[in-house]
């Protein structure tokens, strides 16, 4: 503690932040912190807020599919199309609406009718694509919306948008807001984890990196920690050869005293985020390995993910490791599915893409229905925008490429307090403008965050002198609809 006669001009704000000036002058606060923290069941010394009310989802499990799946292939049917083979998009549909450089250039703008059939499933009478047989079977228990859009028009803005409300980069992601707003429900994991999955098919892979994860301007704890596909979950996870745990132990025990320390004389809190990493990473090393071991998985398990789930780095392996994360108390789990960039060979790619995540969708979903979690597990599946209906360069009934298209896309939801067998909002015949129940990102993500039972107008960091959200200073409301 600073002497109180000292003149550094600092010292009054130190004084004020150490942890034993807390002590000494805040011990009624104290008790209250203690009796706030055991009320809402979460450990003492957490910097969570806790819900703003009675959450309908505790978990959160975000795939998002790199590069922007073609909504008119997969989800959003438009059999008037093919009477429309070849011929130009109308300039009344277009309506000026901006284009990226890949096709500004283009004479023309040729319609692509998908070459793919569509089915009706469940009670809800969802239209899927052939491709997708097997999500087509839990299709009462999703919530299809029809017509997100989004501001950006490009993947590295876009994919920015999508996960942290700005399509700036060093903002706060949605993992790191849920992190921040309710805290750990473990002691031996993150509370936020992401996974890159590996695809099949690898024409054409976007860069993918760690900015999307970031905490932003949130403590340096809440941003997500990134389980590797191949070796060792997490580096470093191991001892190094001739290191034993009793002299890890007081290694950091060690570590621990210098930066308390430095933590009384400065009271700089990213000291005790520091501090608090450290001993997550050593009760990791007992944790981590437990969790990856795929060995306890019954028969049951492989019959319902496929034998592709026990390969690591796939998305079906991603897929059961979300759930054995979120069994164990993971709050947000991201997996990243890379190659959804269809410029070119739809016909040729998008069979493999789904493949890819066809099974695994709809093994996730059951596996957490059966395990009594889905109720409280909110699923999100998207990508950062959708495809036009007319195709880049040339086109062919057999084959043909989409560009980038912001207006209109659709994504899907399950559990997690989303009302199942809906279908949201319509968009007009070529799948280009909508018509009916428009969604935003930031009405989206004021949804996500309502179903954890957080005000998005009241989760909020001050941050040069302004109060930071997660939806930004537009107005932006969750969306009743979506919600059972």
């Amino acid at each position: 503690m600073s002497d109180p006669g000292h003149t550094d001009p600092l010292a009054g704000v130190r004084e004020t932040l150490t942890r034993r000036h807390f002590l000494r002058t805040g011990s009624h606060l104290l008790g209250g912190a203690a009796l706030a923290n055991l009320a809402a069941g979460r450990p003492l010394g957490s910097d969570a807020l806790g819900p703003h009310f009675a959450p309908k989802a505790k978990r959160v499990i975000y795939l998002h599919m790199v590069g922007g799946p073609p909504q008119m292939d997969l989800f959003d049917p438009k059999p008037g199309m093919v009477d429309w083979y070849d011929k130009d998009l109308p300039e009344s549909v277009r309506n000026g609406q901006r284009l990226t450089t890949m096709t500004s250039g283009q004479a023309r703008f040729p319609i692509a009718p998908s070459r793919f059939r569509f089915d009706r499933h469940g009670e809800c009478g969802m239209e899927l694509c052939e491709l997708l047989p097997n999500l087509g079977k839990t299709a009462d228990k999703m919530c299809f919306v029809r017509t997100v859009h989004t501001d950006a028009i490009n993947h590295e803005p876009a994919i920015t948008f999508l996960q942290t409300g700005n399509q700036l980069t060093g903002r706060p992601c949605l993992g790191a807001w849920a992190s921040y707003g309710l805290g750990s429900m473990n002691d031996d994991l993150p509370t936020f984890v992401v996974m890159v999955a590996r695809p099949t098919n690898q024409e054409q892979m976007q860069a993918i990196s760690a900015r999307l994860w970031a905490a932003g301007a949130l403590p340096g704890a809440h941003a997500g920690v990134s389980f590797r596909s191949s070796g060792d979950p997490i580096l470093f996870l191991q001892n190094p050869d001739g290191v034993s745990d009793a002299v890890r132990r007081r290694t950091l025990d060690g570590i621990a005293a210098l930066n308390q320390r430095l933590l009384d004389d400065l009271g700089d809190p990213e000291t005790r985020t520091r501090m608090e990493q450290y001993e997550l990473a050593y009760r990791m090393q007992a944790s981590v390995p437990e969790l990856a071991d795929l060995t306890t998985e019954g028969e049951h398990t492989w019959s319902l993910y496929g034998e592709e789930a026990r390969k690591p780095g796939t998305f079906a392996n991603s897929a059961l490791m979300a759930r054995r994360m979120v069994e164990r108390g993971v709050r947000f789990v991201q997996v990243y599915h890379n190659n959804w960039d269809t410029h070119a060979n739809v016909a040729g790619r998008l069979p493999d893409q789904c493949r890819d995540i066809d099974r695994p969708c709809h093994a996730l979903i059951l596996d957490l229905e059966r395990r009594g979690l889905l109720d409280e597990t909110l699923i999100v599946w998207g990508g950062e925008f959708g495809r036009t209906i007319y195709s880049q360069g040339g086109v062919s009934r057999e084959n043909y490429g989409r560009d980038h298209h912001p207006r209109c896309f659709t994504m899907w939801m399950a559990g997690g307090g989303i009302r199942p067998g809906h279908i949201h909002g319509e968009t007009d015949e070529f799948s280009y403008n909508i018509v009916r129940d428009p969604v935003n990102v930031h009405d989206l993500h004021a949804t996500f965050l309502h179903l954890l039972g957080m005000d998005h107008e009241r989760l909020t960091v001050r941050h040069q002198g302004l109060d930071l959200r997660l939806t930004g200073v537009e107005p932006a409301r969750p969306i009743p609809a979506l919600m059972a």
